[in-house]
């Protein structure tokens, strides 16, 4: 286990409210976070989850975390989550655990955004480090992927000889792209092609970051104020 990413999990620890709802992120220091959770709970924390993904949905429900439902709307605290990449605006790239629809929607229902990752994950700009995975209908999406190519270089998403499948039931493009100038321009352009569901360009949409490494962790926020 990463103490990189441990420190950056625990970290959020201190961002939750005393009581409230908060968003349970998807990916690998996300879940470092939510086996925290229990011992909050244990402690008198009254907090309650929105999981963005049906594992960590399962996760949350094998800790005994209380749950709302996948409806919604939510009224969420805070939400944490995990990325891939991180530029040094604090704009993001999600989405290859395959859950960054559903990660979007809670962000998008969430008061506060932190996000946790390790050192790793940090770049001048995105795209240098990792592709923009685009989730598209399965309908027609060779022809979506024909669009797709205007942009980059998408290539569809197996694992173990088979196509990914999102919790949606939707397939996932990787789309390799030069590092980004305007990274809302592109989700933008990416939106706009029929049978896009969404992409993993999360732009403006983190209000802390939290960094970790194995000496500590280093908080960053959207105005690039180190706190």
């Amino acid at each position: 286990m990463s103490n990189a990413k441990l420190n950056a999990a625990r970290a959020a620890i201190r961002e939750l409210p005393e009581h409230g709802t908060i968003g349970l992120g998807s990916g690998s220091t996300a879940i470092l976070f939510i086996q925290e959770l229990p011992r909050l709970l244990r402690d008198g924390r009254r907090l309650v989850g929105v999981p963005t993904s049906e594992a960590t949905r399962s996760l949350a429900a094998t800790l005994e975390i209380p749950l709302l439902d996948e409806v919604g709307p939510w009224d969420i605290d805070v939400n944490v989550d995990g990325a891939d990449e991180v530029s040094e605006v604090c704009d993001l790239i999600k989405g290859g655990g395959s859950a960054h629809a559903r990660e979007k929607i809670v962000n998008a229902s969430a008061r506060r955004n932190v996000i946790i990752v390790d050192e790793s994950k940090v770049s001048r700009r995105l795209g240098e480090s990792f592709r923009i995975p685009v989730e598209v209908l399965r309908f027609g999406h060779g022809a979506t992927s024909a669009h797709l190519a205007h942009y980059g270089n998408p290539v569809l998403r197996e694992r173990d000889g088979k196509l990914v499948e999102t919790d949606g039931g939707n397939y996932i493009y990787d789309l390799a792209v030069p590092p980004v100038d305007d990274p809302r321009a592109l989700d933008v352009a990416l939106l706009s092609i029929p049978g896009v569901v969404e992409t993993g360009l999360f732009i403006e949409r983190a209000d802390v970051v939290l960094i970790g490494s194995e000496q500590g962790v280093r908080r960053l926020t959207k105005n690039l104020v180190r706190a």
